[in-house]
C-alpha cells in the first residue's frame, strides 16, 4: 500500500516539484563529499553534459523565433488589427519597454548590497569562470560589429546579437514579399523553430538529472553558502515583481482612471487564482469579472484581454535583464551601461519571441540569448530554474494585474 501510493505520487509530481527535489537533495549531497572527490568530477561532466544539450539548441532556436514572428507580423490582418484599436500595440510594447528599464535600474543596486563572503562568491565563481575578457572597443566599433557580416561566423562564435539582428531583418524583408512566397520562408524557419522546441523538451525531461548533479558539484564546492546567494537572488526577483504589481496599479488609476480602491477590489480574485495556478490563461475567466467591475464594457474586454493574455507578460522582460545580469554578478562579469542599452531591447524582443512556448521551454529560451549578449556564462541558468516555482507565483500575479490595468488603459471604463 505505501509503495503504491508513493508510486502514485511520483506519477502526480509535476517537473517543477521533481527539480527542487533534485536541487535540495544534490545540494544536500554534495556539502558532504570533497570537492575532489571522482564522485563531482563525475557529476562535473553529467551537469555538463545536459548543459550543452541546451546550448546547442540557442542559435537555430532564437533565430527561427524572431525571422517567423517579425515575418508573420508584417503579413498579419491590418483590419483585424485596425478593428482591435491601435493603442493596444503601443501601450503593451511600451509597457514591456517599462518592464526592461525597470529591471536595469533596480537589479545593479540589489546585486551590490548582497552580503555574502567574499571567499564564498570566488569558489561560486570559480565554478562558472567568465570568459577571458577581450579588449574593449569603443561604441562605434561596438554597434558595428551588431551587424554580422558574416552570419556563419556568428553563429559558430555564439554571437546571439548579430544573429537576432540579422533574424530581425530577414523577418521583416520577408513580410514584404509576395505571400506565397513568403511562406515557403517561413514554414521550414517554423519547421526547425518546432524542431528545436521538441529538442529542449527531451532535454528538460531530464532536467532533475541535470540539476541534481550541478547543485552536488556546486554543494561540494561552495557548500550551504550558495543557499544564502540564491535567497537573496529571491528577495530580489521578488521586489522587481513588487515593484511592477504597484506600476500596474497606477497604470489603472492614472490612465485609465479607475480608483485605486475600486481597482484592488476587483482585481483581488483574479490574484488569488492567478498565485495558485501559476497560469495567466487559468485566470482569464477572472480576469473579465474582474474587468466587467473595474466598468470595462464587455466588449472591449472581450477583444483585449484574450490578446494580452497570450501576446502579453509585464514580467518577461524584466525577469531576463534580472537574470542575465544575476549571472554576470555571480561570475564576475563587468557590464558596461552600452552593454546594458543593448540588452534591453534583446530582452523585450526574446519576451516576444517565446509566446506560446511552454513555460520551462520559455524560461531558457528568453534568458539564455540575454546573458549570453552581455557575456554572462549561462551555467547556473538551471539552478534558477529549479528554483523558480517560488518567484513565479509573484510574475503570475503581475502580469494578470497589468492585463487587466492595459485593458482599462486602453479601453478606459466610462
Amino acid at each position: 500500500m505505501v509503495i503504491s501510493r508513493a508510486r502514485t505520487w511520483a506519477t502526480r509530481m509535476p517537473g517543477s516539484g521533481w527539480m527542487i527535489v533534485a536541487l535540495v537533495a544534490g545540494f544536500a549531497l554534495g556539502t558532504f563529499i570533497a570537492a575532489s572527490s571522482p564522485v563531482v568530477e563525475a557529476a562535473e561532466l553529467v551537469g555538463g553534459i545536459w548543459l550543452d544539450g541546451l546550448r546547442m539548441t540557442i542559435v537555430p532556436l532564437i533565430f527561427a523565433l524572431v525571422a517567423t514572428g517579425v515575418a508573420s507580423l508584417g503579413m498579419g490582418d491590418h483590419h483585424e488589427a485596425a478593428r482591435l484599436g491601435r493603442r493596444l500595440p503601443f501601450v503593451l510594447i511600451g509597457l514591456l519597454i517599462v518592464s526592461a528599464v525597470i529591471g536595469a535600474l533596480m537589479v545593479p543596486p540589489l546585486l551590490g548590497a548582497v552580503t555574502i563572503a567574499s571567499a564564498d562568491i570566488a569558489a561560486l565563481r570559480s565554478l562558472f569562470p567568465a570568459p577571458p575578457a577581450p579588449a574593449v572597443p569603443g561604441a562605434a566599433e561596438t554597434m558595428r560589429a551588431m551587424i554580422p557580416t558574416n552570419v556563419v561566423a556568428s553563429a559558430a562564435e555564439g554571437a546571439v546579437l548579430p544573429i537576432v539582428i540579422f533574424a530581425l531583418v530577414l523577418g521583416l524583408a520577408v513580410g514584404k514579399i509576395d505571400r506565397d512566397r513568403a511562406e515557403a520562408v517561413i514554414q521550414p524557419l517554423r519547421g526547425l523553430a518546432d524542431a528545436m522546441i521538441v529538442v529542449v523538451g527531451w532535454v528538460l525531461r531530464v532536467a532533475p538529472i541535470g540539476i541534481f548533479a550541478l547543485a552536488l558539484a556546486i554543494g561540494a564546492t561552495v557548500g550551504t553558502a550558495v543557499l544564502a546567494i540564491l535567497a537573496q537572488y529571491l528577495a530580489i526577483s521578488i521586489a522587481v515583481t513588487l515593484v511592477l504589481i504597484v506600476l500596474g496599479y497606477a497604470i489603472a488609476r492614472f490612465a485609465g482612471g479607475v480608483p485605486l480602491g475600486r481597482f484592488a477590489r476587483a482585481i483581488a480574485p483574479a490574484q488569488a487564482i492567478a498565485a495558485s495556478t501559476q497560469s495567466s490563461i487559468a485566470t482569464l475567466p477572472a480576469m473579465m469579472v474582474s474587468a466587467e467591475r473595474v466598468g470595462i464594457e464587455e466588449r472591449n474586454a472581450a477583444a483585449i484581454l484574450p490578446m494580452a493574455v497570450a501576446t502579453f507578460k509585464i514580467t518577461a522582460p524584466s525577469n531576463t535583464v534580472m537574470m542575465a545580469l544575476a549571472l554576470a554578478w555571480i561570475a564576475g562579469v563587468e557590464i558596461s551601461p552600452l552593454q546594458l542599452a543593448v540588452a534591453l531591447p534583446l530582452a523585450v524582443l526574446s519576451s516576444l519571441a517565446i509566446l506560446g512556448m511552454p513555460g520551462q521551454i520559455s524560461f531558457y529560451a528568453s534568458v539564455a540569448p540575454t546573458a549570453i549578449a552581455i557575456g554572462a556564462p549561462i551555467e547556473l541558468l538551471p539552478i534558477l530554474l529549479a528554483i523558480d516555482v517560488i518567484p513565479d507565483m509573484f510574475r503570475t500575479v503581475a502580469n494578470v494585474t497589468h492585463d487587466v490595468a492595459a485593458a482599462a488603459a486602453i479601453a478606459p471604463p466610462q
